[in-house]
């Protein structure tokens, strides 16, 4: 297993709710560091954060390089929060790789966020 440190910045725009989902976002990221590159998402939520207790999945597609090999992959998140203890799964989609990219899979986590909305995130490939 190889660890790889990386950072992006998100917009969130608001989108058409869909059916099954209290809201909708269309994401964008600029990723730096070890990923460097650009994804495109969406984001469906459910719940109420107000309240501690609320869910989101995110489906988004990263183009790039990883670790200097270029290609696209697609990461998928589960976030969810019960009585306010946030828990999140973040993957690489298996079978999602291209170009030198392909075969890839692992896991992702967001180890800080910054006040200026910047991630922090150690990728971690199988």
């Amino acid at each position: 297993m190889t660890t790889h440190r990386a950072a992006f910045t998100v917009d969130l725009v608001p989108g058409e709710t869909l059916p099954g989902a209290a809201g909708r976002f269309d994401l964008a990221k600029t990723w730096s560091g070890a990923a460097a590159g650009t994804s495109r998402g969406v984001m469906l939520t459910a719940g109420d954060p107000a309240t501690g207790s609320a869910s989101y999945v995110v489906s988004e597609l990263f183009d790039g390089t990883l670790d200097g090999r270029a290609g696209s992959l697609a990461l998928q998140q589960l976030g969810t929060m019960a009585g306010g203890e946030p828990e999140l799964r973040y993957v690489i989609a298996p079978g999602s790789g291209t170009g030198e990219l392909a075969g890839l899979t692992g896991t992702l986590t967001i180890s800080s966020i910054d006040e200026d909305g910047s991630h922090h995130v150690m990728i971690e490939l199988d």
